[in-house]
């Protein structure tokens, strides 16, 4: 029986991909394992492989089209093999040169059909379209694989009246494509279906930075220098913080709130294309070492485009860090349906009096949490920063 291909869900939130790459067409002999295509979402790029060997029977997605995750894109079985009764003829597609909806080469070819001018992608037909109608394509968002302009960018693109107001309201992601139109998305639907509201707090850690100092003189070489970084301690006393009020560890859609029982940490990682946000699992069950390293490899991953779709989702809470640019309070957005994240500002030092009216250095922290007043009051939530400071003024608790 023909081998269903299907289009993955990446991530959690990952509701539709869109197919970029077609590496072989129909009735080019594949073996398991294999890369047929490759498609993408508003976070990361991926190859679907081949789960058996055999022919590629049938492409029922084009490039550049997008479908719904877990929709069948194609099927791989062998020669003259039927296909299932219940596949519908996919739309027929014009095959003009924009419309390339497969290659039997590598992705760098694919890109050959295309003309690259500046940061805009748009292909040959397309170009002689517009300049024949007097539009300027720089100013059309495409719809094809990569944000390439097709023929029907260009024949669907009507040139706004010079006339409308600049202050008129424009739809979510209008004018954006790919990631940063799906993050547009996001960042909409998180402020719409949510009561958020942030708290701002600065923790003593001046025993912190004195244990981890205490903690490298000890340790040396014998763990990696990762472990000593403030990040790993800051999720760990999350992830302690997170089991002593587990309204926080909760997931809310505007219909159903769940508690979760393990605590996974969500990591913001900026990138030039946008936030990403890979997924510590287990955070609580993790020593400091073992935290060091999974946080090492998710953000690692994150930066050079290797993560998975396991890696992206099941996120409980996140934590984003401004700190290295400066930044002090600011408030974070959700990262719906997760009820809470911890935002993370620049270390800073001041000076007081001791008790014997010595002066003395003091280390502090500035943290904003923002929570979804839906479902999490005020009270808890300054219960939970209060755990949350606990454990990082004193940080030997970290270690029982």
């Amino acid at each position: 029986m023909a081998e269903t291909i299907l289009m993955p869900k990446l991530g959690l939130t990952m509701t539709e991909g869109t197919v970029d790459i077609w590496y072989k067409k129909e009735g080019d002999p594949v073996k398991k394992g294999e890369a047929l295509c490759e498609i993408s979402s508003e976070k990361l790029s991926q190859d679907v492989e081949a789960e058996t060997d055999g022919v590629l029977l049938k492409i029922l997605v084009p490039v550049g089209k997008e479908v719904p995750c877990k929709d069948p894109i194609g099927f791989v079985g062998q020669p003259g093999e039927a296909l299932p009764s219940s596949v519908a003829e996919p739309e027929k597609v014009e095959q003009k040169t924009e419309e390339v909806a497969t290659a039997s080469v590598s992705p760098t070819k694919v890109t050959e059909v295309t003309e690259k001018t500046g940061r805009v992608f748009i292909s040959p037909l397309a170009k002689k379209i517009a300049e024949e109608k007097g539009i300027d394509y720089t100013e059309i968002v495409g719809t094809g694989g990569n944000g390439r302009i097709t023929r029907k960018d260009v024949e669907a693109y009507k040139a706004p009246a010079k006339e409308i107001a600049m202050t008129q309201q424009v739809p979510t992601g209008e004018g954006l494509t790919g990631m940063r139109k799906a993050i547009a998305k996001n960042m909409m639907n998180s402020i719409h279906s949510s009561a958020q509201l942030s708290l701002h707090r600065k923790i003593d850690v001046t025993e912190l930075i004195v244990f981890r100092k205490e903690l490298k003189a000890k340790l040396g070489d014998s763990v990696s220098s990762s472990v000593f970084s403030l990040n790993i301690f800051l999720v760990k006393a999350l992830a302690q913080a997170l089991r002593e009020v587990p309204l926080m560890n909760a997931h809310y859609d505007g219909q159903t709130y769940m508690k979760n029982e393990e605590i996974n940490i969500g990591i913001a990682v900026a990138l030039d294309e946008g936030l990403i946000v890979p997924v510590i699992k287990g955070a609580e069950k993790r020593s400091l070492s073992n935290l060091a390293k999974e946080f090492g490899r998710v953000t690692t991953a994150a930066k050079d485009g290797s993560l998975s779709g396991d890696d992206l989702s099941g996120g409980t809470f996140s934590m984003t860090n401004l700190g290295s640019e400066g930044i002090e309070y600011f408030t974070p957005i959700l990262n719906a349906p997760e009820v809470g994240i911890l935002g993370v500002g620049a270390l800073s030092s001041r000076l007081v009096l001791g008790e014997d009216s010595e002066l003395l250095e003091k280390k502090e922290l500035p943290l904003s949490l923002t929570f979804d007043h839906q479902v999490v009051d005020g009270a808890p939530a300054a219960q939970f920063m209060k755990h949350l400071a606990n454990y990082l003024e004193h940080p030997y608790l970290l270690m029982v």
